[in-house]
C-alpha cells in the first residue's frame, strides 16, 4: 500500500503544481500574445496610414500651386476679414464704385449645424455641415449699368459669396455733361463661408 501512496502524491504535487504555477503562467503568456497581436495590429495600420499619407502628400504635391492658391480663396480655412473686403473693394473699382459704410460682425464666426431630417419613419439623420458663415453689409453707389457689372464680376469671383440682400435708393446724378446719369445708391448683406 505504501509503494502506491508516493506515486499519489507525486500525481497531486503534479496537479497543484499546474494549477499554482503552469496555468496561471499560461493565462500570462497568452494575454502578452493578444497583446502583441493588437500590437502588431496597430503597426500595420499606423503603416497604411503612413503609405497613404505620402501618397496624399505626393498627390497635393504634383498640383498646380496656382490652382492651389485658387482653392484656397474658393475654401479658405478662415475667414480673412480685411481681404474679403479689398477683393469686394478691387471688384468694384473699375465702375468707378467704393466701398462705404462697412460692417461685419468680427465674433459671428459659427459654424452650421443644418436641422435634423426624417428619413424615414421614426429615423432621422442629422447632418453636421463644418464650415462657418461671416456675415459682411456694405454700400457702393453708381449707375445702374455699373451695379450690373459689380455683381456679375462678384458672381464670379473665386470667393463664395451669397448676396442676402440689396436695397437701393436715388443718390443724384453723376457727371457735369448734359447727358447726366442718374445714380443710386445699394446697400449690400452678402454671407460668405
Amino acid at each position: 500500500m505504501f509503494r502506491y501512496i508516493l506515486p499519489i502524491i507525486l500525481i497531486g504535487v503534479a496537479i497543484a503544481g499546474f494549477f499554482l504555477l503552469t496555468d496561471p503562467l499560461y493565462k500570462s503568456i497568452s494575454l502578452e500574445r493578444e497583446q502583441v497581436a493588437s500590437y502588431n495590429e496597430a503597426l500595420d495600420n499606423s503603416k497604411a496610414l503612413e503609405a497613404e499619407r505620402d501618397k496624399l502628400t505626393q498627390k497635393y504635391n504634383s498640383f498646380d500651386p496656382e490652382n492651389l492658391s485658387k482653392l484656397q480663396k474658393l475654401l479658405p480655412d478662415n475667414v480673412n476679414n480685411i481681404r474679403l473686403i479689398l477683393e469686394i473693394e478691387k471688384i468694384a473699382s473699375p465702375y468707378g464704385m467704393v466701398l462705404k459704410d462697412v460692417k461685419y460682425d468680427a465674433t459671428n464666426d459659427t459654424v452650421t449645424t443644418s436641422p435634423t431630417i426624417g428619413v424615414a419613419k421614426g429615423v432621422t439623420n442629422s447632418l453636421n455641415k463644418d464650415y462657418g458663415t461671416w456675415n459682411l453689409e456694405f454700400s457702393i453707389q453708381g449707375t445702374y449699368n455699373n451695379f450690373n457689372n459689380f455683381v456679375k464680376d462678384l458672381e464670379n469671383n473665386l470667393r463664395i459669396v451669397d448676396i442676402s440682400s440689396i436695397q437701393f435708393s436715388s443718390g443724384g446724378k453723376i457727371g457735369l455733361s448734359p447727358s447726366l446719369q442718374e445714380a443710386y445708391k445699394y446697400n449690400f448683406k452678402i454671407r460668405t463661408y
